[in-house]
């Protein structure tokens, strides 16, 4: 038997939600729809020599994300966007449910990788990473300076 949806995705978490002001609680929401607190979910699998990163990525394109290593901070950004121009091709607006907007997530890698080191394959809306282990150099031991004289 279908029943009439009178509240939003889910009854109880409207309800944990209520009086909360709703303008900031939808903003995410209007950009990635009723799954918002799913997107960018990661695994992280460690080997001996490396670790697999998947983050979940559904409706992004390669181009759309961007990959950075900076002070041994690994950023993972994704950025989508809506062509204006689209619309008047396609036709008048009667309603619009997809919106730009940008995420990004970072991990501390070591300051030991580089660029290079990092691989990184995007298929099925999945974003693999494999993150090499890198100990850190070495400090040379305490070691006792001689003074002449």
């Amino acid at each position: 038997m279908l029943m009439p949806r009178i509240f939003d995705d889910d009854f109880f978490d409207d309800w944990m939600r209520w009086p909360v002001n709703r303008s900031l609680a939808d903003t995410e929401k209007q950009l990635y729809g009723k799954h918002a607190p799913h997107v960018m979910r990661t695994d992280i699998h460690e080997h001996d020599d490396h670790y697999d990163v998947d983050i979940d990525l559904p409706g992004f394109k390669k181009d759309e994300i961007e990959l950075s290593l900076d002070k041994g901070y690994l950023t993972v950004s994704a950025t989508k966007g809506l062509d204006k121009d689209e619309t008047d091709k396609k036709g008048r607006l009667i309603r619009q449910e997809r919106y730009a907007g940008a995420m990004q997530r970072s991990f501390y890698v070591g300051s030991a990788l580089t660029e290079e080191e990092i691989k990184a394959k995007f298929e099925d809306g999945v974003l693999k990473l494999n993150v090499p282990k890198k100990a850190a150099p070495k400090l040379p031991e305490k070691r006792t300076i001689l003074i002449e004289g």
